[in-house]
């Protein structure tokens, strides 16, 4: 079953909303063993909408449209498929006594046009929307199948799954199902990782492999096409070992909603460990980024922002005349950083930075030039030189990648 996407918006084309929809529904209908082929952004303008739908019935078997259910002038989506199909709209009861539900509660006024949303096409399934008033419709006509569903993805998603993925999974049973892994890689960029899988990306039929960069990491996912899981998932295993054998030592996590902050974080757990942190350049930006994780606290002692050279030495009790001397973008700054941090808090580890952000120069080391410091218990400190890329902000996240990948490979050591 060929299937595609149609966001329907002005707001879409202007920038001003993101179409976060589209990649959940090719994610769910990924996971049905239905196909997207295509992804379309059209305004809220009925003659382009009704041109879109005649060229998407050539082409797809099932036509997701999101957004325009809601109850403003604007909100064309059902009138102009309902004329484009030759039906009408009818009211659906159950949406209408929720919507008198909604207001009775809320104690607010009810406008006539609140009514729109309680519409649905003539002859289609209603579609329920929990989180929301708009209701949707399933409806087959002329063999494509249209699914309406609303505009923001606070209402859509549990409407998707909730309501609208059990009647495709009723309607229109897949005899192949895509399944799908998703291997996160730090410390290789995307084209090494595909220079070293090209024999592997070359070669592929059934399981497939597809690059995706992100900001500071390359991720793979690995795609098998198969009736049974139990055969498709052995598929992935030994697609995987492949992978591993040419760029395991990169691997650090699976899954589209991993990190590595909560991988390290997860091992340091795991291990029983604790971690301080002393910061320059990257100004708090490691402990914040330590702190999206829940249950942090467990291994997270707290830490020290000595951005001059001043606090380095008040905050941390490093000698001022060495500082002088070596400079704070220097090795002995990282590794005396990270010695005095891991020692005050009392941590098993201790990660340190200092270098320049940029723009400018600072002691006469250009912009990127970043000194990371590790101190552990009952190991040598170290402290690596780095020169990283590209602007300020990404200068100071490349450091906090840097950073947790250091821990997490220590802590691996440890196996």
């Amino acid at each position: 079953m060929k299937a595609e996407i149609i966001a329907v918006g002005t707001e879409l084309l202007l920038g001003q909303v993101v179409n976060t929809n589209a990649t959940f529904l090719s994610e769910e209908l990924a996971d049905l063993g239905i196909e997207v082929y295509y992804h379309t952004v059209v305004g809220d303008n009925p003659q382009r909408l009704e041109q879109l739908l005649i060229e998407a019935e050539g082409r797809s078997d099932l036509i997701v449209l999101c957004g325009g259910l809601g109850p403003t002038d604007d909100d064309l989506t059902k009138d102009t498929v309902a004329e484009h199909i030759d039906r009408s709209l009818v009211q659906d009861k159950q949406a209408l006594t929720r919507l008198h539900e909604f207001f009775k509660f809320s104690k607010n006024k009810m406008t006539e046009n609140n009514l729109r949303q309680t519409l649905m096409i003539d002859g289609g399934i209603a579609v329920q929307n929990p989180t929301g008033l708009a209701v949707g419709t399933l409806i087959t006509e002329n063999e494509t199948t249209y699914l309406l569903l609303p505009g923001p993805p606070n209402e859509l998603k549990p409407m998707f799954q909730q309501n609208a993925r059990p009647l495709l999974e009723e309607f229109f049973p897949q005899a192949e199902q895509l399944i799908s892994r998703v291997l996160r890689f730090y410390g290789i960029g995307e084209s090494q990782l595909v220079t070293e899988l090209k024999e592997l990306i070359d070669t592929q039929t059934n399981p497939t492999i597809a690059p995706y960069a992100k900001p500071n990491e390359v991720t793979l996912r690995l795609t098998a096409k198969i009736a049974d899981e139990i055969a498709g998932q052995q598929l992935l295993d030994s697609l995987e070992a492949k992978v591993m054998n040419k760029v395991g030592e990169y691997f650090y996590g699976y899954g589209d909603e991993n990190s590595l902050v909560k991988v390290t974080v997860e091992t340091l757990k795991k291990y029983g460990k604790t971690v301080t942190v002393a910061e320059s350049l990257t100004a708090g930006l490691f402990q914040s980024t330590l702190g999206d994780i829940s249950g942090v606290s467990e291994v997270f002692k707290g830490g020290f922002v000595t951005y001059s050279a001043e606090t380095k030495e008040h905050f941390l009790g490093i000698d001022p005349a060495l500082l002088e001397k070596e400079g704070t973008v220097s090795e002995y700054c990282a590794i005396a950083m990270a010695e005095q941090a891991r020692k005050l808090a009392d941590a098993d580890f201790a990660v340190s930075f200092t270098g320049v952000a940029g723009p400018d120069e600072l002691e006469g080391q250009p912009a990127g030039t970043v000194w990371i410091g590790l101190a552990q218990k009952g190991q040598p400190t170290l402290a690596i030189l780095q020169h990283f890329n590209r602007d300020r902000k990404y200068i100071r996240q490349s450091a906090v990648m840097k950073g947790l990948d250091l821990i997490r490979r220590a802590l691996d050591k440890k196996k």
